[in-house]
Protein backbone atom coordinates (compact mmCIF):
# COMPACT_ATOMS: atom_id res chain seq x y z
CA UNK A 1 0.00 0.00 0.00
CA UNK A 2 0.98 3.35 -0.65
CA UNK A 3 0.02 5.27 2.54
CA UNK A 4 -0.05 9.25 2.86
CA UNK A 5 0.49 10.44 6.67
CA UNK A 6 -1.09 13.90 6.87
CA UNK A 7 -0.52 15.06 10.42
CA UNK A 8 -0.97 18.43 12.17
CA UNK A 9 2.39 18.04 13.42
CA UNK A 10 6.07 16.03 12.85
CA UNK A 11 9.63 16.11 13.61
CA UNK A 12 11.46 17.97 14.32
CA UNK A 13 8.59 18.68 17.24
CA UNK A 14 8.95 16.06 20.17
CA UNK A 15 5.08 15.16 21.11
CA UNK A 16 2.36 12.62 20.78
CA UNK A 17 1.09 13.05 17.42
CA UNK A 18 4.78 13.32 15.61
CA UNK A 19 6.31 10.08 17.21
CA UNK A 20 2.93 8.14 16.56
CA UNK A 21 3.86 9.24 13.02
CA UNK A 22 7.11 8.44 13.42
CA UNK A 23 6.67 4.74 14.43
CA UNK A 24 3.80 4.37 12.13
CA UNK A 25 5.70 5.31 9.18
CA UNK A 26 8.66 3.11 10.22
CA UNK A 27 6.26 -0.10 10.96
CA UNK A 28 4.53 0.57 7.12
CA UNK A 29 8.01 0.28 5.77
CA UNK A 30 8.95 -2.62 8.10
CA UNK A 31 5.98 -4.53 6.42
CA UNK A 32 6.68 -3.41 3.31
CA UNK A 33 4.53 -0.65 2.59
CA UNK A 34 5.36 2.90 1.10
CA UNK A 35 4.42 5.94 3.44
CA UNK A 36 4.95 9.40 2.70
CA UNK A 37 4.78 12.59 5.59
CA UNK A 38 2.64 15.85 4.64
CA UNK A 39 3.19 18.32 7.49
CA UNK A 40 3.35 21.69 8.24
CA UNK A 41 6.56 24.21 7.84
CA UNK A 42 7.82 23.67 11.57
CA UNK A 43 8.48 27.09 12.84
CA UNK A 44 11.41 29.36 11.81
CA UNK A 45 13.92 28.93 14.63
CA UNK A 46 13.97 25.19 13.86
CA UNK A 47 12.81 25.22 9.96
CA UNK A 48 17.11 24.29 9.07
CA UNK A 49 16.97 21.37 11.58
CA UNK A 50 17.79 18.13 9.15
CA UNK A 51 14.95 15.56 9.48
CA UNK A 52 16.49 12.25 8.17
CA UNK A 53 13.89 9.32 7.50
CA UNK A 54 13.98 6.97 4.64
CA UNK A 55 10.58 8.49 3.13
CA UNK A 56 9.11 11.48 1.35
CA UNK A 57 8.08 14.69 3.36
CA UNK A 58 6.02 17.33 1.65
CA UNK A 59 6.14 20.51 3.80
CA UNK A 60 3.14 22.76 3.72
CA UNK A 61 2.62 26.50 4.58
CA UNK A 62 2.39 27.20 8.22
CA UNK A 63 0.86 29.76 10.80
CA UNK A 64 1.97 29.72 14.43
CA UNK A 65 -1.31 29.28 16.43
CA UNK A 66 -2.43 31.88 18.93
CA UNK A 67 -1.06 31.25 22.49
CA UNK A 68 1.03 28.53 20.62
CA UNK A 69 3.89 29.40 18.42
CA UNK A 70 5.21 26.20 18.73
CA UNK A 71 2.75 24.81 17.64
CA UNK A 72 2.25 25.61 13.45
CA UNK A 73 -0.99 25.02 11.37
CA UNK A 74 -1.14 24.35 7.67
CA UNK A 75 -2.51 26.42 5.56
CA UNK A 76 -4.83 24.93 2.57
CA UNK A 77 -2.76 25.04 -0.63
CA UNK A 78 -3.18 23.38 -3.84
CA UNK A 79 0.21 20.94 -2.86
CA UNK A 80 -1.47 18.91 -0.59
CA UNK A 81 -3.80 17.35 -3.22
CA UNK A 82 -1.35 17.02 -5.83
CA UNK A 83 1.52 15.63 -3.32
CA UNK A 84 -1.48 12.83 -3.11
CA UNK A 85 -2.07 12.22 -7.03
CA UNK A 86 1.38 12.43 -7.91
CA UNK A 87 2.47 10.14 -5.04
CA UNK A 88 -0.39 7.72 -6.09
CA UNK A 89 -1.98 7.42 -2.37
CA UNK A 90 -4.13 4.10 -1.72
CA UNK A 91 -5.28 5.39 1.77
CA UNK A 92 -4.98 8.81 3.54
CA UNK A 93 -3.78 8.23 7.20
CA UNK A 94 -5.32 11.84 9.93
CA UNK A 95 -3.05 12.09 12.57
CA UNK A 96 -4.73 14.51 14.66
CA UNK A 97 -6.75 16.02 12.03
CA UNK A 98 -7.66 19.84 12.54
CA UNK A 99 -6.63 22.15 10.28
CA UNK A 100 -4.17 20.73 7.76
CA UNK A 101 -6.20 17.41 8.81
CA UNK A 102 -9.14 18.89 7.10
CA UNK A 103 -7.69 20.11 3.61
CA UNK A 104 -6.91 16.64 4.10
CA UNK A 105 -9.71 15.17 3.69
CA UNK A 106 -11.27 17.15 1.64
CA UNK A 107 -8.36 15.96 -0.71
CA UNK A 108 -9.09 12.90 -0.13
CA UNK A 109 -12.93 13.04 -1.00
CA UNK A 110 -11.72 14.75 -3.57
CA UNK A 111 -9.64 11.76 -5.10
CA UNK A 112 -11.94 8.88 -4.03
CA UNK A 113 -9.66 7.53 -1.00
CA UNK A 114 -10.24 5.78 1.95
CA UNK A 115 -9.51 7.82 5.11
CA UNK A 116 -8.67 6.89 8.19
CA UNK A 117 -8.78 9.21 11.22
CA UNK A 118 -6.85 9.50 14.79
CA UNK A 119 -8.20 10.98 17.28
CA UNK A 120 -5.26 12.32 19.61
CA UNK A 121 -5.33 15.65 21.02
CA UNK A 122 -8.33 16.97 22.84
CA UNK A 123 -8.83 20.11 20.89
CA UNK A 124 -11.56 21.39 22.81
CA UNK A 125 -9.73 21.52 25.42
CA UNK A 126 -6.64 23.74 23.53
CA UNK A 127 -9.70 26.06 22.41
CA UNK A 128 -10.72 26.72 25.96
CA UNK A 129 -7.06 26.59 27.24
CA UNK A 130 -5.82 28.84 24.11
CA UNK A 131 -8.58 31.44 23.58
CA UNK A 132 -8.06 30.97 19.90
CA UNK A 133 -11.25 32.19 18.54
CA UNK A 134 -13.51 29.17 19.10
CA UNK A 135 -15.38 27.76 21.96
CA UNK A 136 -15.33 24.30 22.91
CA UNK A 137 -18.88 23.62 21.94
CA UNK A 138 -17.29 24.86 18.34
CA UNK A 139 -14.48 22.78 18.75
CA UNK A 140 -16.37 19.68 19.17
CA UNK A 141 -18.81 20.31 16.20
CA UNK A 142 -15.62 20.33 14.06
CA UNK A 143 -13.96 17.35 15.22
CA UNK A 144 -17.86 15.92 14.71
CA UNK A 145 -17.93 16.86 11.13
CA UNK A 146 -14.41 16.16 9.90
CA UNK A 147 -13.85 12.53 11.60
CA UNK A 148 -17.75 11.55 10.47
CA UNK A 149 -16.31 12.45 6.96
CA UNK A 150 -13.57 9.54 7.68
CA UNK A 151 -13.96 5.94 6.76
CA UNK A 152 -13.17 5.33 10.39
CA UNK A 153 -12.07 6.90 13.87
CA UNK A 154 -9.44 5.72 15.81
CA UNK A 155 -9.49 6.70 20.06
CA UNK A 156 -6.67 6.06 21.95
CA UNK A 157 -8.20 5.34 25.42
CA UNK A 158 -11.67 4.17 25.92
CA UNK A 159 -12.58 7.75 27.66
CA UNK A 160 -11.82 9.03 24.09
CA UNK A 161 -13.84 6.75 22.66
CA UNK A 162 -16.45 7.32 25.22
CA UNK A 163 -16.49 11.35 24.30
CA UNK A 164 -15.92 11.24 20.60
CA UNK A 165 -19.42 8.89 20.41
CA UNK A 166 -21.01 11.46 23.05
CA UNK A 167 -20.40 14.35 20.45
CA UNK A 168 -22.09 12.33 17.71
CA UNK A 169 -18.98 11.05 15.78
CA UNK A 170 -19.13 7.82 14.53
CA UNK A 171 -17.41 4.34 12.94
CA UNK A 172 -15.42 5.09 16.23
CA UNK A 173 -12.74 2.27 17.05
CA UNK A 174 -10.18 1.81 19.17
CA UNK A 175 -6.41 1.85 18.66
CA UNK A 176 -4.05 2.58 21.43
CA UNK A 177 -0.19 3.56 21.26
CA UNK A 178 2.49 1.72 21.54
CA UNK A 179 5.79 1.83 23.54
CA UNK A 180 8.61 1.20 22.82
CA UNK A 181 9.39 -1.84 25.35
CA UNK A 182 13.76 -2.12 25.11
CA UNK A 183 14.12 1.38 25.75
CA UNK A 184 11.95 2.08 27.97
CA UNK A 185 13.22 -0.35 30.91
CA UNK A 186 13.54 -0.46 34.22
CA UNK A 187 17.57 -1.52 33.51
CA UNK A 188 18.16 1.90 32.59
CA UNK A 189 18.33 3.32 35.93
CA UNK A 190 21.83 4.76 36.70
CA UNK A 191 23.86 5.33 39.80
CA UNK A 192 25.04 8.15 38.57
CA UNK A 193 22.57 10.13 36.94
CA UNK A 194 20.04 9.50 40.63
CA UNK A 195 23.45 11.40 41.97
CA UNK A 196 23.08 14.27 39.77
CA UNK A 197 19.67 14.81 40.14
CA UNK A 198 19.40 13.77 44.15
CA UNK A 199 22.96 14.63 45.76
CA UNK A 200 21.86 14.07 49.06
CA UNK A 201 19.66 10.60 48.25
CA UNK A 202 16.01 12.55 47.85
CA UNK A 203 13.16 10.27 46.65
CA UNK A 204 13.45 11.59 42.96
CA UNK A 205 9.30 12.25 41.71
CA UNK A 206 9.98 13.04 37.74
CA UNK A 207 7.58 14.57 35.24
CA UNK A 208 7.69 14.47 31.45
CA UNK A 209 5.88 16.26 28.79
CA UNK A 210 5.25 19.36 26.95
CA UNK A 211 5.33 22.69 29.69
CA UNK A 212 1.65 24.29 28.99
CA UNK A 213 -1.04 25.15 30.31
CA UNK A 214 -3.08 22.66 29.58
CA UNK A 215 -0.24 20.14 31.12
CA UNK A 216 -1.28 22.11 34.74
CA UNK A 217 2.07 21.11 36.32
CA UNK A 218 1.93 24.15 38.89
CA UNK A 219 0.19 21.44 40.95
CA UNK A 220 2.90 19.82 41.60
CA UNK A 221 4.21 22.80 43.49
CA UNK A 222 3.48 21.54 47.26
CA UNK A 223 4.94 18.21 46.08
CA UNK A 224 8.57 20.32 45.49
CA UNK A 225 8.32 21.21 48.87
CA UNK A 226 7.99 17.96 50.42
CA UNK A 227 11.12 16.97 52.76
CA UNK A 228 13.54 14.46 50.98
CA UNK A 229 11.54 14.83 47.41
CA UNK A 230 13.55 16.07 44.52
CA UNK A 231 11.24 17.07 41.92
CA UNK A 232 12.65 17.05 38.07
CA UNK A 233 10.86 18.53 35.17
CA UNK A 234 11.76 17.02 31.46
CA UNK A 235 10.38 19.13 28.19
CA UNK A 236 9.98 22.56 27.36
CA UNK A 237 6.99 24.62 26.19
CA UNK A 238 5.71 27.62 26.69
CA UNK A 239 4.75 27.61 30.04
CA UNK A 240 8.17 27.11 31.12
CA UNK A 241 8.76 30.64 32.35
CA UNK A 242 5.57 30.83 34.88
CA UNK A 243 6.68 27.36 36.00
CA UNK A 244 10.38 28.29 36.60
CA UNK A 245 8.46 30.81 38.99
CA UNK A 246 5.84 28.44 40.38
CA UNK A 247 8.05 25.19 41.25
CA UNK A 248 11.77 27.48 42.31
CA UNK A 249 13.01 24.05 43.94
CA UNK A 250 12.38 21.94 41.04
CA UNK A 251 15.42 20.97 38.97
CA UNK A 252 14.56 21.46 34.91
CA UNK A 253 16.24 19.66 32.63
CA UNK A 254 14.72 20.51 28.99
CA UNK A 255 14.27 18.37 26.25
CA UNK A 256 15.82 14.69 26.88
CA UNK A 257 15.50 12.15 23.55
CA UNK A 258 16.47 8.46 23.01
CA UNK A 259 18.92 6.55 25.47
CA UNK A 260 19.24 9.92 27.76
CA UNK A 261 15.48 10.12 28.25
CA UNK A 262 14.77 6.49 29.21
CA UNK A 263 17.63 6.71 31.89
CA UNK A 264 16.16 9.84 33.22
CA UNK A 265 13.14 7.91 33.53
CA UNK A 266 14.68 4.90 34.85
CA UNK A 267 16.29 6.61 37.49
CA UNK A 268 13.22 8.63 38.45
CA UNK A 269 11.16 6.77 41.50
CA UNK A 270 7.91 8.03 41.13
CA UNK A 271 5.89 9.68 37.65
CA UNK A 272 3.58 12.47 38.22
CA UNK A 273 1.63 13.53 35.42
CA UNK A 274 -1.08 16.20 36.32
CA UNK A 275 -2.55 16.55 32.47
CA UNK A 276 -6.34 16.43 33.13
CA UNK A 277 -6.99 15.99 28.82
CA UNK A 278 -4.45 13.65 27.97
CA UNK A 279 -6.28 11.34 25.07
CA UNK A 280 -3.81 8.56 25.73
CA UNK A 281 -1.33 9.69 27.93
CA UNK A 282 2.36 8.34 26.29
CA UNK A 283 5.01 9.70 29.32
CA UNK A 284 2.77 7.29 31.53
CA UNK A 285 3.01 4.21 29.57
CA UNK A 286 6.64 5.17 29.13
CA UNK A 287 7.07 5.62 32.76
CA UNK A 288 5.64 2.37 33.54
CA UNK A 289 7.60 0.77 31.00
CA UNK A 290 10.52 1.97 32.99
CA UNK A 291 9.67 0.59 36.27
CA UNK A 292 7.78 3.62 38.04
CA UNK A 293 4.64 3.78 40.05
CA UNK A 294 2.74 6.75 38.74
CA UNK A 295 0.29 9.32 39.91
CA UNK A 296 -2.00 10.77 37.60
CA UNK A 297 -5.43 12.05 36.95
CA UNK A 298 -9.08 10.06 37.16
CA UNK A 299 -9.30 11.40 33.46
CA UNK A 300 -8.45 10.76 29.75
CA UNK A 301 -6.31 8.50 28.55
CA UNK A 302 -4.53 8.04 31.96
CA UNK A 303 -7.86 5.96 33.23
CA UNK A 304 -7.02 2.89 30.90
CA UNK A 305 -3.24 3.05 31.86
CA UNK A 306 -2.92 3.13 35.31
CA UNK A 307 -4.74 0.58 37.62
CA UNK A 308 -5.48 2.16 40.80
CA UNK A 309 -3.34 0.63 44.00
CA UNK A 310 -1.94 -1.66 41.83
CA UNK A 311 0.09 0.16 39.58
CA UNK A 312 0.10 3.73 41.23
CA UNK A 313 -2.62 6.17 42.13
CA UNK A 314 -5.54 7.73 40.34
CA UNK A 315 -6.75 11.24 41.74
CA UNK A 316 -9.18 14.31 41.18
CA UNK A 317 -7.97 15.96 38.39
CA UNK A 318 -7.03 19.46 38.58
CA UNK A 319 -6.72 19.17 42.68
CA UNK A 320 -3.34 19.72 44.15
CA UNK A 321 -3.83 17.72 47.22
CA UNK A 322 -4.57 14.51 45.71
CA UNK A 323 -1.21 14.37 43.99
CA UNK A 324 0.65 15.57 47.23
CA UNK A 325 -0.98 13.14 49.25
CA UNK A 326 -0.40 10.04 46.58
CA UNK A 327 3.32 11.10 46.14
CA UNK A 328 3.91 11.85 50.16
CA UNK A 329 2.31 8.26 50.70
CA UNK A 330 4.75 6.85 48.06
CA UNK A 331 7.53 8.29 49.05
CA UNK A 332 7.07 7.08 52.91
CA UNK A 333 6.82 3.35 50.95
CA UNK A 334 9.23 2.20 49.50
CA UNK A 335 8.20 -1.35 49.25
CA UNK A 336 5.15 -0.32 47.89
CA UNK A 337 6.66 1.56 45.28
CA UNK A 338 9.01 -1.18 43.78
CA UNK A 339 5.57 -3.47 44.23
CA UNK A 340 3.64 -0.50 41.83
CA UNK A 341 6.32 -0.27 39.62
CA UNK A 342 6.68 -4.03 38.73
CA UNK A 343 2.99 -4.29 37.90
CA UNK A 344 3.40 -1.68 35.68
CA UNK A 345 5.92 -2.69 33.99
CA UNK A 346 4.18 -6.15 33.41
CA UNK A 347 1.14 -4.30 32.34
CA UNK A 348 2.81 -3.12 29.19
CA UNK A 349 3.25 -6.42 27.74
CA UNK A 350 2.35 -7.42 24.94
CA UNK A 351 2.19 -3.13 23.74
CA UNK A 352 5.14 -2.72 21.54
CA UNK A 353 5.30 -0.82 18.40
CA UNK A 354 4.74 -3.39 15.98
CA UNK A 355 1.98 -4.94 18.17
CA UNK A 356 -0.01 -1.66 17.49
CA UNK A 357 1.28 -1.40 13.92
CA UNK A 358 -0.38 -4.40 12.78
CA UNK A 359 -3.80 -3.39 14.47
CA UNK A 360 -3.16 -0.51 12.43
CA UNK A 361 -2.78 -2.16 9.18
CA UNK A 362 -6.21 -4.18 10.20
CA UNK A 363 -7.39 -0.99 10.49
CA UNK A 364 -6.11 0.18 6.78
CA UNK A 365 -8.04 -2.84 5.43
CA UNK A 366 -11.57 -2.07 6.92
CA UNK A 367 -10.91 1.22 5.74
CA UNK A 368 -10.09 0.24 2.40
CA UNK A 369 -13.08 -1.99 2.33
CA UNK A 370 -15.60 0.85 3.48
CA UNK A 371 -13.83 3.44 1.24
CA UNK A 372 -14.23 1.21 -2.02
CA UNK A 373 -17.50 0.60 -1.53
CA UNK A 374 -18.45 4.44 -1.20
CA UNK A 375 -16.96 4.83 -4.30
CA UNK A 376 -18.61 2.34 -6.20
CA UNK A 377 -21.62 3.88 -4.61
CA UNK A 378 -20.90 7.29 -5.86
CA UNK A 379 -19.57 5.81 -9.28
CA UNK A 380 -23.75 4.42 -9.50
Amino acid sequence: MRVALVTESFLPDVNGVANSVVRTAEHLLRRGHEPMVIAPQPPPAVRDTPVHVPYPVVRVASLPMPGYPQIRLGLPTPTLTGALRAFGADLVHLASPFVLGAWGLLAARTLRLPTVAVYQTDVAAYARAYKVGMTEGAAWKWIKTMHNLASRTLAPSSESAFALNAHGVERVHLWRRGVDDELFHPDRRRDEVRKSLAPNGEVVVGFVGRLAVEKQIDLLADVSRLPGVRLVVVGDGPAAPQLHKALPAATFLGVRRGEELAELYASFDIFAHTGPYETFGQAVQEAMASGLPVVAPRAGGPMDLVDHERTGYLVSPFLAEGFTSAVRDLVADPARRATFGAAGRQSIEGRSWYAVGEELLGHYGEACSVGFLERRAVAA
